[in-house]
């Protein structure tokens, strides 16, 4: 660790930040197509398709999505939980930027964690569901 915990800081903000950008693909191959058809909105979802021709590999590939995504979601979460009580600055300035980030870096975190919730229980749990 360093001595002034800026660093552990913004290792953990920009772990979070990537683990929320895996985890958004998620919701794209499952939440949102699940979501469109649901509301009966199945042209939306064709249009969609027509403009961003790779959803539908991002949907024939879900569990490789999903598998990483949850890898670094996995390492996001222990980088979070390591640097829980690393030293921020003893300026009063850089400690509130510390604590801020910190902040900032645990709810991009659950907002991540969130989304990917979400996209698995539209990829996996809801089809099992309806059959």
């Amino acid at each position: 660790m360093s001595a002034d915990g800026v660093t552990e800081s913004r290792s953990s903000f920009w772990t979070s930040v990537a683990s929320l950008f895996a985890t958004s693909s998620t919701l794209v191959c499952c939440a949102i197509p699940a979501l469109l058809v649901a509301m009966g909105a199945g042209a939306a979802l064709s249009s969609l398709v027509a403009v961003f021709p790779q959803v539908v590999w991002l949907s024939e590939h879900k569990e490789a999505v999903f598998a990483l995504a949850g890898v670094m979601m996995a390492g996001s979460g222990v980088l979070q939980w390591r640097n829980r009580h690393a030293p921020c600055p003893t300026d009063p300035a850089l400690r509130d930027a510390c604590m801020r980030t910190r902040k900032v870096s645990w709810k991009v975190y659950l907002l991540s964690v969130a989304f990917y919730l979400m996209g698995g229980w539209f990829a996996f749990i809801q089809p099992w569901l309806s059959e």
